[in-house]
């Protein structure tokens, strides 16, 4: 579909897209612009909301999400974005692709396989909509499939097993230093 961003940050990214293809066209600058659909995993900045979900679950504290959390991503898990990127090494100058998880998942379920792998209930506090949030994301990765052979392999419930590990361990290790 057309690109029609509605927040700043959409904008900067179709902007950086656009610009790439300028160098190349222009300049004959190898450019290739990788989409990246929500990312998370291990590693994740704190301020990222599956890893302040997972604190806050843990703590006891309330999660603030924006919207009724119907909301949907399609959450990508760290080491398949990895993959896309060395599968771009191959990819034709000029090409934009979407890197992604290839599934939707509302917000509100994410909390629900949080709560099972936490064995804990989180308190939610719901807010107003986001002002630039868009309701719904999904990557259509079927081009780099096709073109690059890539194909996602974590699924939603084993990446966050995996971030929820590493987060545990993290402060684990800072209440013991």
């Amino acid at each position: 579909m057309i690109p029609r961003p509605i927040s700043p940050y959409g904008v900067t990214k179709l902007a950086g897209e656009n610009l790439c293809y300028l160098y190349w066209k222009g300049y004959e600058v190898p450019t290739v612009a990788l989409r990246f659909f929500t990312v998370y995993g291990p590693r994740q900045r704190p301020d990222m909301a599956f890893h302040r979900f997972i604190k806050r679950i843990l703590n006891d504290e309330e999660i603030e999400i924006y919207s009724d959390g119907a909301q949907t991503r399609d959450f990508t898990f760290v080491t398949d974005i990895i993959n896309g990127i060395l599968l771009a090494k191959k990819a034709s100058s000029g090409e934009v692709y979407n890197i992604g998880g290839g599934t939707r998942t509302s917000l509100i379920d994410t909390i629900r396989i949080l709560e099972k792998l936490l064995g804990k209930k989180a308190k939610i506090k719901q807010s107003g909509e986001q002002k630039g949030d868009v309701r719904d994301t999904w990557a259509d990765i079927e081009k780099v499939k096709n073109e690059l052979g890539y194909t996602p392999s974590v699924v939603i419930e084993e990446g966050l097993r995996k971030e929820i590990l590493w987060t545990k361990s993290l402060y684990h290790e800072l209440k013991n230093n």
